[in-house]
């Protein structure tokens, strides 16, 4: 905790110290460095939420590991007792039944969970944060793009460690 803060302390120090240049540059780099690092450490812990609470839900018992899946996709090389039966014992209007419950299709269930992932107030307070401060610096004509997106950098990085530290 004590490193996080030191973290934002010399970033916010190294900020202010760029109104000596211009208020444009300082106030370009301010906005652009707190949008960029709101928005990861808000993203950084709605993830770790739905991670936490996807985890807790035992939802990924019956998932097989990653390399059999990267291995084997369909799995054609499981051992049951469709790869073993004669082609004349096989109900194939079955298997293609079972097998076609197994594909995900749309549903209310798979859009509702996506969407209250992606509508967090922690992921979209920081996008709204992002717009608005873009806006503001462009009606007031002190939008400089040149300083403006290398300073969207700066504050990811410093995001990133953050969340690193924190999350």
């Amino acid at each position: 905790m004590k490193r996080s803060i030191r973290i934002i302390f010399l970033s916010e120090i190294f900020i202010l110290l760029t109104y000596f240049i211009s208020l444009e540059f300082f106030l370009n780099l301010q906005v652009a460095f707190l949008s960029s690092f709101f928005v990861i450490l808000g993203s950084s812990y709605a993830y770790k939420k739905m991670v936490i609470r996807d985890g807790s839900a035992e939802i990924f018992e019956g998932k097989r590991d990653l390399l059999d899946t990267i291995e084997d996709p369909h799995e054609l090389y499981e051992e049951n007792d469709i790869n073993n039966a004669p082609f004349e014992d096989l109900d194939l209007k079955a298997i293609v039944k079972e097998e076609k419950k197994k594909i995900k299709t749309f549903s209310i269930a798979s859009m509702k969970k996506g969407v209250k992932g992606s509508t967090s107030a922690f992921r979209l307070l920081p996008y709204l944060f992002l717009v608005l401060g873009f806006i503001a610096l462009a009606n007031n004509e002190m939008l400089n793009l040149a300083i403006y997106l290398p300073s969207l950098l700066v504050g990811i990085i410093v995001g990133y460690l953050i969340s690193k530290e924190m999350f």
